[in-house]
């Protein structure tokens, strides 16, 4: 999986889409709001399947002792 990254492209008639990829749940809107209020001109929000997904924990978490056979 790569590194999250904020992509920003200005249009010839002047329109701004900012577009967070890799990102999670509304980790996007966390990351851009910054760049939106900079840039003052949010018009609309598109949402991308990512947004609806949960974010998950790290899957390789190790367990600690407890268990049978711990010496």
């Amino acid at each position: 999986m790569s590194k999250p990254s904020i992509e920003v492209v200005v249009h010839t008639d002047g329109r701004v889409e900012i577009d967070a990829v890799g990102y999670q749940g509304n980790d996007c809107e966390k990351a851009t709001s910054w760049l939106e209020r900079a840039l003052g001109l949010f018009t609309s929000r598109k949402r991308k399947p990512e947004y609806h997904r949960r974010r998950t924990r790290n899957q390789n978490q190790q367990k600690l002792g407890g268990g049978e056979g711990d010496a």
